[in-house]
C-alpha cells in the first residue's frame, strides 16, 4: 500500500540536521527511508510547496528541490478538492478546526486507499471523524 507523507515527516528527514533529531524522530526518518526504498512514499504538490517555502539560502533551496524531484506529485482531480471541502465541513461541524492542506491530504489518501504518515496530532482528530487511515512506524 502507498503512504501519503505529510510535510512534518518529510521536513524531519530533509530539512532538519540529523544530529538534532531525538530517538523518536530518528525512527520516523528511518520509516520514511524504508517507505522510499520500497517505492511506497507519495507526495502531493502542496506538500512540496510547504517543504520548499521559507528556505533563505538559494543553494539549500536548490538542493532540496532536486531531492524532491525524485518524487512525482500525485495528480489531483476536481473530485479531490470537492472531497477535501466535504471533509473540512464534517470536521468543522464536530468542532474540529482544519487547514485546507490537511483536508486535501485526507481526501487524496481516502480516495486512493492510502494511509497518511504525519507527526501532526491534528490527523488523529480528523481520523475520529473521517474515514482515513494513519500510518504507524513499524
Amino acid at each position: 500500500m502507498s503512504i501519503l507523507v505529510d510535510t512534518s515527516v518529510w521536513s524531519l528527514a530533509l530539512r532538519r540536521p540529523q544530529r538534532r533529531l531525538n530517538v523518536g524522530e530518528r525512527a520516523l526518518v528511518s520509516e520514511l527511508t524504508d517507505l522510499v526504498q520500497q517505492s511506497r512514499a507519495r507526495i502531493v504538490g502542496v506538500v512540496r510547496q510547504e517543504l520548499l517555502s521559507e528556505i533563505r539560502e538559494a543553494g539549500q533551496f536548490e538542493k532540496l528541490r532536486i531531492i524532491l524531484r525524485a518524487f512525482p506529485d500525485e495528480e489531483l482531480r476536481p473530485e479531490d478538492y470537492e472531497a477535501a471541502a466535504i471533509a473540512g465541513n464534517k470536521c468543522r461541524a464536530r468542532g474540529i478546526a482544519v487547514s485546507f492542506v490537511d483536508m486535501l491530504i485526507c481526501a487524496v489518501a481516502k480516495s486512493r486507499d492510502w494511509a497518511i504518515f504525519s507527526t501532526d496530532p491534528d490527523f488523529k482528530r480528523y481520523a475520529g471523524v473521517l474515514d482515513i487511515r494513519l500510518h504507524r512506524v513499524r
